[in-house]
């Protein structure tokens, strides 16, 4: 069975402060021959999305890259439920592996569609990181915004370590009755910082 853990990208999807909001317009419509052109305008952190360390790193690799192999992988999940800050004690018993995927299971993407999305979400602690970079992880998805705010030490820590982010992921509850899993999240190869993704847990 494959579970999406994917926002669906569209005009009422909702932006980062301060980034652009999304336009999906139709172009041309050539009724007889039934063909449809259109364009997508937006921000490139918009919905679930993968940051590369160019966003916070100088000189840092572009989402293209990265091989194809580098977004498949075992995936674990941390339950950080009802956590302002997810500390080392998120991780519990769980065995971790060098290359593994961790996800984190705040509940936040709940709030998607409202306001307060962007406010006061869940933040990762410099030891969570810490230990994580410590255990050798290829990359962490969040249903939330952001693993931390303003000036953003958590993204420079892992990018910094090649440590790719997923932000604005949804549906991990989804997976607790699995814990681990096999999971792929596949961004378009955009030559840049930031690329769209599609994240598919397979159970």
């Amino acid at each position: 069975m494959n579970i999406d853990l994917s926002h669906p990208l569209s005009e009422s999807t909702p932006s980062f402060p301060g980034d652009p909001k999304t336009s999906i317009r139709q172009l041309r419509h050539e009724g007889g021959d039934g063909i449809l052109t259109g364009e997508i305008s937006c921000g490139l952190h918009t919905g679930t999305h993968l940051d590369a360390p160019a966003h916070f790193i100088k000189g840092g690799r572009l989402v293209s890259d990265y091989p194809a192999d580098r977004f498949f992988g075992r995936g674990v999940l941390i339950d950080a439920r009802g956590k302002e800050k997810i500390d080392v004690d998120a991780l519990g018993v769980k065995e971790i592996r060098n290359g593994d995927i961790i996800l984190v299971l705040t509940g936040w993407d709940k709030k998607y569609q409202d306001q307060g999305y962007f406010k006061d979400y869940p933040e990762v602690t410099e030891n969570f990181a810490k230990n994580l970079i410590a255990l050798g992880v290829k990359m962490i998805g969040l249903d939330s915004p952001s693993p931390d705010k303003f000036p953003f030490p958590i993204h420079r820590m892992l990018l910094a370590k090649d440590i790719l982010i997923i932000e604005n992921l949804t549906n991990l509850e989804a997976l607790l009755p699995y814990e681990i899993f096999k999971i792929v999240a596949l961004p378009a190869k955009i030559a840049a910082e930031a690329a769209f993704c599609r994240a598919v847990v397979n159970v």
